[in-house]
């Protein structure tokens, strides 16, 4: 051997290394089979032998999120995304540990600064105040507010309404810049994940580009979208209506133009959009949702003022809430006109459109 070894490499005997453990690595932009040559060159008895085809490394697998992870993930999205709101509220005059009228009036300011609103203030002041006294005041006021916060909630938990009648249409309305073409994408996704096949109508045939962005969502999640070019859109809703009947689609979800509800034209535009809707299917639609851009504020709850008057709204989407100081307007919302809020959005992607929970909103909050 060592004659050998001579012979190759001259007087001097290389010194016997570990290619698994002391080998340099490849550079970033090399792949690692580059490298095979280099190390199967050093075959002495010292190393050991290559592994065998069975033991080589398996291709990478899909990674199942479970429910509980999935959970977490949400909440910990939700919880960022509320930080801008939570920031406002500046709960740190709690951590004194006692609720006294100094502390109650500091909360009082920051509430009505986070768009609350003074009813839904007031009322989350006398719940706090009430609370603690039933506590003989001890306890820790943080988690107070959180239940305090979660009772107020409460009655805009209500999911989306189970699928009954074929197609179940729904209709969604909202201001210029709402974010409505996009929510009906996102719910889009969120329908086709429980199993449901979803036709769209591109009611919005004012606003350029609007039926290509529809159009654009449509492509994503590989749902027909019912449109025409400047034509009415109560006759693009009765359309998609009947094409649904034909065939056999679960949910049709009707666009519509943004509006502003002092726009009274188009206010009558769209119960007039509603009316036609009815008439190709009766009972239809079965869900009116109302958009609402979480940055607005108490504008928010105006509009929702305006188009449950004008609708009868079943249910809202509240989006943008992670860039809002105002997330505080949903409890003026449920103190006020408390219409379900079926989903929230705290984000862009796709699936960042999730069913609302006033416990888990409520403790992102605080």
């Amino acid at each position: 051997m060592w004659g050998w070894l001579k012979k190759k490499f001259g007087e001097t005997a290389p010194e016997t290394t570990d290619a698994a453990t002391n080998a340099p690595s490849p550079a970033a932009n090399e792949s690692p089979a580059a490298h095979v040559p280099e190390i199967s060159s050093i075959s002495t008895s010292t190393e050991a032998p290559l592994a065998p085809a069975s033991d080589a490394p398996k291709p990478a697998t899909e990674i199942i999120v479970s429910p509980a992870q999935e959970k977490n993930s949400w909440f910990d999205k939700l919880k960022s995304g509320l930080a801008v709101t939570r920031n406002k509220f500046g709960l740190n005059v709690l951590f004194a540990g006692k609720l006294d009228d100094d502390t109650l009036e500091q909360l009082e300011s920051q509430l009505l600064m986070a768009d609350c609103g003074m009813p839904a203030t007031q009322h989350l002041l006398d719940d706090l105040r009430k609370r603690w006294k039933q506590a003989g005041g001890e306890g820790d006021p943080r988690a107070m507010l959180v239940d305090a916060l979660a009772d107020l909630l409460k009655p805009l938990e209500q999911p989306f309404p189970e699928r009954v009648e074929k197609p179940f249409v729904v209709m969604i309305a909202g201001v210029n810049g709402a974010g409505k073409t996009t929510s009906i994408g996102k719910l889009a996704k969120h329908l086709q994940q429980s199993g449901a096949s979803v036709l769209l109508a591109a009611g919005d045939t004012f606003r350029a580009a609007a039926r290509e962005q529809l159009a654009i969502w449509g492509e994503r999640n590989n749902v027909t979208v019912i449109q025409q070019a400047g034509g009415d859109p109560a006759a693009v809703m009765f359309d998609a209506v009947n094409a649904g009947k034909a065939r056999g689609i679960d949910v049709v979800m009707c666009d519509t133009a943004g509006r502003l509800p002092t726009q009274l034209n188009l206010m009558d535009e769209l119960k007039k959009a509603k009316r036609v809707i009815g008439k190709a299917m009766d009972g239809a639609p079965h869900e009116t949702l109302l958009v609402l851009d979480g940055t607005t504020g108490q504008n928010a709850l105006m509009q929702v003022k305006a188009f449950d008057e004008a609708l009868q709204l079943t249910g809202l989407i509240m989006t943008k809430l992670d860039g809002s100081a105002k997330g505080g307007v949903i409890c003026a919302i449920a103190k006020e006109r408390p219409v379900p809020l079926r989903f929230i959005g705290v984000g862009e992607g796709i699936d960042d459109l999730r069913p609302f929970s006033a416990r888990e909103f409520a403790e992102a909050l605080v």
